[in-house]
């Protein structure tokens, strides 16, 4: 059995505006910021503001909404970051890895020869998330 859909997990509250982010970016269907954990420089999470806990209960019209988004974020990554590629990751169920149940998509970029970090080794510095989410967004402007 699934459990059911927690409004008051982490990704429901910075979506209310009752936790602050590192914000790169925001429309009717979704929110990007800086993941404060990065497992590597850019790391960023884009979250659906549909509530859902994960892919397999997400309602396809979000789904089809939001894979454009993630190219987007990624292309803009990739550039903003100097990055060699990019990994994407998403995660469902606690068995499935999956520790905040609001579904949401991770944007990492990846340099040749640097290993991800450990996610949740600790919090990244407030100044490098506010200035990776700064070159984030003049990345995706440029896009436009």
């Amino acid at each position: 059995m699934t459990a059911s859909y927690d409004v008051d997990n982490i990704f429901a509250k910075i979506l209310r505006g009752e936790i602050p982010c590192h914000k790169v970016f925001e429309d009717d269907n979704a929110i990007v910021f800086m993941d404060v954990m990065p497992q590597s420089t850019g790391h960023t999470l884009i979250v659906p503001k549909a509530p859902s806990r994960n892919l397999l209960d997400a309602d396809a019209g979000v789904l089809s909404a939001i894979i454009p988004l993630i190219q987007r974020v990624a292309i803009a990554a990739k550039s903003a970051f100097g990055a060699d590629g990019i990994t994407f990751m998403q995660f469902n169920e606690g068995a499935g890895g999956q520790t905040v149940f609001h579904l949401h998509f991770h944007v990492i970029p990846r340099f040749e020869g640097e290993a991800l970090k450990s996610h949740g080794r600790g919090m990244e510095e407030p100044g490098v998330l506010a200035a990776n989410a700064e070159k984030l967004k003049a990345a995706l402007a440029a896009l436009d």
